[in-house]
């Protein structure tokens, strides 16, 4: 995605390592439940059945708010002229409130936080994404 590439903006250049590392947590977590729903409920046997579970399933709809987050951020980027530090900071501190356990997020945190302390690979993506947001705040 071109929206993506290098830019001279700092902030919109922090915004965008973020939504990197969040697509990479996004993806861990969409791995991570997918491999407990299917202890539980069985094989899914496709990606078009594992879509259709993703946007239809209470088993993964906690997902929802990082899965529009990480849209949001995408539709701000593409945006280019039409968004500016302001909006990008806005981003950077709703990444941080979605995963900050002292912000409620209906309910999101509470399965999160739960699925950092179960799969070592969400934990490290987990501290990663903190990190460079704890980052961001310091460079603003």
């Amino acid at each position: 995605m071109s929206f993506l590439g290098p830019t001279r903006d700092p902030v919109r250049q922090q915004l965008i390592d973020i939504r990197n590392q969040l697509l990479k947590l996004h993806k861990a977590l969409l791995d991570s439940e997918r491999g407990v729903y299917e202890k539980s409920h069985g094989r899914i046997e496709s990606p078009g059945a594992f879509l259709q579970l993703l946007l239809g399933d209470s088993w993964f709809s906690w997902l929802k708010p990082m899965t529009d987050l990480v849209v949001q951020i995408d539709e701000t980027l593409s945006a280019r002229d039409l968004a500016d530090q302001d909006d990008f900071r806005r981003l950077i501190v709703r990444a941080q409130e979605l995963l900050d356990p002292e912000v409620p997020e209906n309910g999101f945190f509470e399965h999160y936080n739960g699925v950092v302390n179960r799969d070592v690979d969400v934990a490290f993506l987990h501290v990663q994404v903190v990190g460079l947001i704890r980052k961001s705040g310091k460079l603003q």
